[in-house]
């Protein structure tokens, strides 16, 4: 009875909107922009999707050069359930490896790197105006060797960077190439959404930023609410200063008039060399107040894991501090440089999501606004055109910072052991639609997994009751009487504060769930100060499988846990944040099934030497099994 008043109230508030559509919003082309409603499955008190919001093609430049010939189209057949062919190819194109998502997604942004649409459409077709430039031979001869001399360009600090001589005066020779490149990209997204009632596959235009400063990862995705979008996407060649691709972002799209709008997302900050969410401009002068109000309009969310590595916390830093689980999926490197070289670094703890939330805090306190409030999802980063493939036993590798794969498979694991398949974004939608997804990340209603299905949801409240655990509607309850993640709450010297989580096993890896968390920080200067307060769970932690990675079902996990808590040390007067974390029972990590398959033994070098390209698999820095996990976005707790 709830929902069908709901789709009444809103089919009336449709009308009205349609009745008062202007005459120019009628004479913009293509499909009318959406409103909440259209699917056949509405659900006003939402529900779990998953996609993968970080993914790319052969569009993209270190992708094209490893060999990667998926396109956008391709790449959404896959995440759709449709099995594809990727690298290495034979002498006849023939692709040499097969793979399937085991799942298909919910929704999808392919993200490639704009930088170079131009330069590879350029120099890959002949009559182009840059197709005989010495660059562009180069580039088809040796595409390796090329990828570092092009790549050089993007890594220039933001003073020096410029558009690439090859492609004329102020690029006006690679324009018109981008553009049919951005097309190609619009034209996908198009035709892989399904604009039904019944809404099975929603698809973003979108494409990644890629400023890289001494190989320092600065990157942003840059996803579209629809299809209204900019004539060509601003790269880092086209402003190489966050602070001011924000408001070049705002002044060509969102204050457009005609629908256009997007967000931005910061991504694998663990690659920043301390230099990307530390509360300053590009040329090391502090964010204004308003720099970091436009900051908080065009980057709501944050990536806190795909396949370069997590970015919770990391272990000996501030904020880690009494959490064993910090050591989850770590990179021994400080940069994007670093991680393409294979060059070991110490990470910079600054570049770690609780130092990162901690500092949001500080300037807070000085600013008024908190540009670091973000919601948490995660996704893939693939470099071969297959969103969504997380499967630990099924890895292929993605490509990018890892092995790459373009005339031949090398021997031995198919990734550096120190990546990892990456995640999955979720969000929390009335629907699976463009407009319902983009609003969950507006309002950011949204988690991140390390891939398993993990659907978490955290509320807060000072009036929500003990037993919300127990109520068949407990999400309506939850809305009604607190605020949901990504949330703000204003802090009340009377009352309760409740936090009530809960979180649901992934039913296809049946693999259930070990402990439910909620982790509290504060900060102490512009260090984190963190509580990690249990809610849920059983913490013996024993793992769901044996040492040859078959399952031991009798070794239990929940299929669900919830939970209700009061935090013992709450202060009304103290800018706080909480946000949820369950883990799942410890299961086995890609490298491990891999090792085992090759019979490799680390313990006997002499009588079983370890097989080429397997060394990996006895580095003692990667443990043999994983505590699979999600993250739900925080609650903003602000003093009254």
């Amino acid at each position: 009875m709830r929902t069908g008043v709901y789709r009444q109230a809103l089919f009336i508030v449709l009308i009205g909107v349609a009745v008062g559509c202007s005459s120019d919003e009628e004479d913009v082309k293509g499909p009318p922009l959406e409103e909440l409603g259209r699917c056949a499955d509405f659900t006003p008190e939402r529900r779990p999707l998953f996609g993968d919001i970080h993914a790319h093609t052969t569009l993209s430049l270190d992708a094209n050069t490893q060999g990667t010939r998926l396109r956008p189209a391709d790449a959404y057949r896959y995440a759709r359930g449709e099995e594809v062919g990727i690298q290495p190819y034979d002498s006849s194109g023939k692709a040499l490896r097969r793979v399937k998502i085991d799942r298909p997604l919910d929704f999808v942004a392919i993200t490639d790197h704009a930088e170079f649409f131009g330069t590879l459409k350029g120099c890959l077709t002949e009559g182009s105006p840059i197709y005989e430039r010495d660059e562009c031979v180069s580039y088809r001869n040796s595409p390796t060797s090329s990828f570092y001399a092009f790549n050089i360009l993007a890594a220039l600090e933001p003073a020096d960077v410029a558009q690439p001589e090859y492609c004329g005066i102020d690029g006006e020779e690679c324009h018109p190439l981008t553009r049919e490149v951005w097309q190609e990209v619009q034209e996908a997204a198009e035709e892989a959404y399904d604009r039904s009632e019944a809404c099975e596959f929603t698809s973003f235009v979108a494409y990644e930023w890629t400023g890289s400063p001494g190989s320092a990862n600065w990157h942003r995705n840059v996803i579209f609410r629809n299809h209204r979008v900019m004539d060509r996407p601003i790269s880092y060649f086209d402003e190489p200063r966050p602070e001011l691709l924000w408001r070049k972002l705002k002044s060509e799209c969102i204050e457009r008039g005609d629908g256009c709008d997007l967000i931005a997302i910061p991504h694998n900050t663990n690659l920043s060399a301390g230099s990307q969410l530390v509360g300053e401009r590009s040329d090391g002068t502090p964010l204004s107040e308003e720099d970091a109000l436009i900051q908080a309009e065009i980057e709501p969310l944050v990536e806190i894991y795909q396949h370069k590595g997590e970015s919770e916390c990391l272990p000996g830093a501030p904020g880690s501090e009494g959490d064993e689980f910090c050591t989850f999926e770590k990179l021994p490197y400080a940069t994007l440089g670093g991680a393409n070289l294979g060059n070991e670094t110490q990470p910079h703890a600054a570049d770690y999501l609780r130092n990162i939330f901690a500092k949001g805090l500080e300037m807070e306190s000085r600013l008024g606004v908190n540009p670091y409030a973000f919601g948490i999802v995660a996704s893939t980063d693939t470099h071969i055109g297959t969103p969504g493939g997380v499967s630990e036993k099924a890895y292929a590798g993605h490509g990018g910072a890892g092995v790459a794969a373009r005339d031949d498979l090398p021997p031995g694991l198919v990734d550096q052991v120190a990546f990892s398949p990456g995640g999955l974004a979720g969000v929390w939608a009335e629907e699976n639609s463009r407009e319902a997804i983009f609003q969950a990340f507006r309002r950011k209603e949204t988690f991140g997994t390390s891939g398993p299905r993990i659907p978490i949801r955290l509320f807060a409240g000072f009036d929500l009751p003990e037993g919300l655990c127990g109520e068949a509607e407990r999400a309506s309850i939850g809305y009604e009487q607190g605020v949901p993640m990504g949330g703000e709450l204003i802090a009340s010297s009377s009352g309760k504060l409740r936090l009530a989580a809960w979180a649901s096993a992934d039913e296809a890896e049946e693999v259930g769930l070990e402990r439910l968390q909620i982790i509290k920080i504060t900060r102490d200067g512009s260090d984190p100060r963190v509580t990690i307060l249990e809610v849920a769970g059983d913490t013996t932690g024993a793992a769901d499988v044996d040492e040859e990675c078959r399952p031991v079902p009798e070794r239990g996990g929940a299929s669900e846990l919830c939970g209700v808590i009061e935090d013992p040390d709450f202060d009304p007067s103290v800018p706080t944040l909480y946000y949820a974390r369950v883990l799942q029972n410890p299961t086995c990590r890609w490298h491990t099934y891999q090792c085992l398959e090759a019979n490799v033994v680390c313990d006997q070098p002499v009588l079983n030497p370890v097989p080429e390209g397997f060394e990996g698999c006895c580095d003692e820095r990667y443990p043999k099994y994983d505590r699979e996990r999600a993250w739900s976005s925080p609650v903003f707790l602000r003093p009254e």
